[in-house]
């Protein structure tokens, strides 16, 4: 995998004290209650309703000392910003090669021990009438945890607070996922839906 700034000796320890402040000064909790040790494991961060969920889902990595790598829309790497992007564990996701994108991280998961890609499975800071499942067959092909990463602005706690074993049955492991997001709130409440399986979408 590609150099990032938790390669990059001490800016990150510079970075962990910055991380530190930035979750004290804004009044967050940090949530490890469900934080892997050791392994390969797949981040999915929700609710993703705002351009705030970087800097504080960065933090709270960066505290919790997750070198994580994160999948964005290739958009985001366009331009200067793209060094900086990158530098900061993003890897450019193009959605016409979304398939492909699946089939490298989980070659990437079985090359590599120790590391955690982090995926938004909404695929947006708007309303979506359902999630992606891509992280799911990304997890289930490398046979690595999901760990339920998130943001709640209401009670302004974040993090990681269960692990979930891929099952197989994607209908029932989505319910558990759901059931755990049920009561999480973003800061745009109006662009998250709840309802990630989209069963409640009108019939054609």
């Amino acid at each position: 995998m590609h150099f990032t700034i938790h390669d990059t000796p001490i800016v990150i320890h510079i970075m962990r004290l910055f991380a530190w402040l930035h979750i004290k000064l804004t009044g967050w909790q940090v949530d490890d209650s469900a934080m892997p040790r050791s392994g390969n494991y797949l981040i999915i961060a929700a609710p993703h309703t705002s351009n705030w969920d970087f800097p504080i889902g960065m933090s709270l990595a960066i505290h919790l000392r997750i070198k994580a790598y994160w999948i964005g829309k290739h958009s985001l790497f366009k331009g200067p910003a793209g060094p900086i992007m990158r530098w900061l564990g993003g890897i450019p996701l193009d959605r016409s090669k979304a398939n492909n994108m699946v089939e490298a991280t989980i070659q990437a998961y079985q090359e590599s021990d120790g590391i955690a890609f982090a995926i938004a499975p909404e695929g947006t800071r708007s309303w979506s009438p359902r999630w992606k499942t891509g992280f799911y067959h990304i997890a289930k092909g490398a046979k690595v945890h999901i760990a339920l990463a998130y943001f709640d602005f209401n009670s302004k706690k974040g993090g990681i607070g269960k692990l979930l074993t891929v099952s197989g049955d994607l209908e029932k492991d989505m319910q558990i996922i759901e059931q755990f997001y049920a009561d999480i709130n973003g800061k745009n409440p109006q662009n998250w839906n709840k309802d990630i399986r989209g069963l409640n979408l009108p019939k054609d």
